[in-house]
């Protein structure tokens, strides 16, 4: 026999010492532990198995929520200046338009 595991040496020292009880009772117990230590190794998963990265809640931090709301109020008040310019840009150009419509007829009535 060579290489043998825990369990067959425990066994081998059971029948070696079948004749003192003390020794025979001995053997017994370590091979009861044997046997448990083999058990648990084989129910206990291996560290590749166990999860290492932090398991967060899917929805968003306080801090989140804040950055998004000041996005929010920040692109309102660009749009509401962009609006403000546009009618700004359409008032001048309706009276450009009708101040130079109105030189075109004075420079027209003065041609005839």
């Amino acid at each position: 026999m060579t290489d043998l595991n825990p369990v067959e040496k425990a066994e081998a020292a059971v029948r070696a010492a079948e004749t003192d009880t003390a020794a025979v009772q001995l053997a017994m117990a370590a091979m009861e532990l044997a046997k448990l230590a083999t058990q648990q190794q084989a129910q206990q998963p291996s560290p590749q198995q166990v999860c290492q990265h932090d398991h967060r809640k899917a929805g968003r931090s306080t801090g989140e929520w804040i950055g998004i709301a000041c996005a929010v109020c920040v692109g309102g008040v660009g749009i509401a200046f962009a609006s403000l310019a546009l009618a700004f840009l359409g008032a001048v150009g309706a009276i450009v338009v009708l101040v130079l419509r109105d030189m075109w007829r004075e420079a027209q009535r003065k041609g005839r």
